[in-house]
């Protein structure tokens, strides 16, 4: 069997590594090793906890206030350390994060292959989002496999020089993870929520967490106050962990009727928290692709993007981060059932369910374990109303 460690240490990475994780360890042709670098501590645990996954491996990197630097520094320490005394024929790092970039790094230091799963992203603006963009830059010079996404992504990589018989286009796995949620047992939802499914009100699911969004999260709460003010809306707004957030979003939405604040969801719960939503608006990369594959207007707050694909098709819209241009398009799409409907039926470009199936077939052929993988082609994902609770 081949030995592969899939490099994870955040909420994204873990729900988007999860089904991969799954199926390697069902695969009698791999032996899956699970390293967490720790880097989103709690929300990381609860994530893997919902897939029944425990790392392998645990460095524990999180500590308060550090660095970019420093938590890149000691994943990349911790993961070297191990790659040094450990057999791997090949380490998979998933998307963006400094726990990919440590991950991959460690990997080239120690002559191991880099195999990047949701390669091939890239906004046009090295420092937008940051430092997302020059990660994913950064281990595309150095990965072996490149797995794409979408054949955008693709183009990306072809672009910039990479041998194009190193990149399989194969769907994002976020798809796989939500089919893979909406088949689980449905759960009450969390204190402030339990009432959600009652409500009549339209819900609009709200969160904003990049750094590049930091000084406009006063601008942000302002339009959510504004928003919220509607009779017929509720907003639903859960809260990310980071210490920088809280203070910039919370003294304008907290204790404001027609708003609700949680602590960041368990996966599940935040799944069930979308189905139900009628608009999402985020600054999440996540958002961008979880809204398109459930058939949800997303409405994303960032001026640019990495994943021009759902604006493209019109499923997404940039709306930038300013409260009057938020406030116009949410109650646009709140007043006009055209232009709601419109959204909500445009194609979803990032999936049709086999991803993971196409990630695992493309690592057994680099082994030559296996034949070619046919690409993903958009267009063909099953309807959203499939992936319903």
């Amino acid at each position: 069997m081949r030995s592969v460690a899939v490099v994870l240490g955040t909420r994204p990475e873990a729900i988007k590594c999860a089904p991969v994780i799954r199926m390697l360890r069902e695969d009698p042709r791999f032996s899956p090793v699970v390293l967490s670098t720790g880097q989103h501590r709690q929300m990381l645990d609860e994530t893997l906890a919902a897939f029944d996954i425990r790392p392998d491996v645990d460095l524990g990197v999180m500590a308060p206030q550090q660095t970019l630097s420093q938590v890149t520094h000691r994943a990349l320490r911790g993961l070297s350390d191990y790659l040094a005394r450990e057999r791997v024929e090949a380490v998979m790092v998933h998307g963006d994060t400094a726990t990919t970039l440590a991950g991959a790094l460690a990997a080239f230091h120690n002559h191991v292959p880099v195999v990047h799963i949701e390669a091939g992203l890239r906004s046009g603006n090295l420092h937008s989002p940051f430092p997302e963009e020059a990660n994913r830059r950064l281990v595309a010079q150095i990965s072996e496999l490149h797995l794409a996404p979408t054949p955008g992504n693709s183009a990306n990589l072809i672009r910039e020089g990479v041998r194009e018989s190193r990149i399989v286009v194969t769907g994002n796995t976020v798809v796989d993870a939500l089919r893979w949620a909406s088949a689980q047992p449905s759960k009450n939802l969390v204190s402030g929520l339990a009432d959600l499914d009652d409500d009549p009100r339209r819900i609009i699911v709200a969160s904003a967490h990049r750094r590049e969004s930091w000084r406009m999260l006063p601008q942000i709460g302002q339009a959510l106050r504004d928003i919220a003010e509607r009779p017929d809306v509720r907003v639903v707004v859960p809260l990310h962990r980071n210490p920088a957030v809280r203070e910039g979003l919370l003294p304008f939405i907290d204790g404001v009727p027609g708003i609700t604040v949680v602590d960041p969801l368990p996966y599940l719960e935040f799944c069930r928290l979308m189905w139900r939503s009628d608009i999402i608006l985020s600054d999440s990369s996540g958002a961008e692709e979880e809204g398109p594959a459930l058939g949800k207007p997303t409405l994303v707050l960032r001026d640019i993007t990495e994943r021009p694909e759902a604006v493209a098709s019109g499923t997404a819209r940039l709306v930038g981060r300013t409260r009057d241009q938020i406030v116009h398009h949410v109650t646009g799409l709140l007043d006009d059932p055209t232009q709601h409907e419109l959204m909500a039926s445009a194609a979803n470009p990032y999936g049709d369910g086999n991803a993971t199936e196409r990630v695992v077939g493309a690592l057994a052929h680099y082994f030559g374990d296996g034949q070619a993988v046919l690409p993903f082609v958009p267009g063909r994902e099953a309807a959203p109303e499939a992936m319903a609770a």
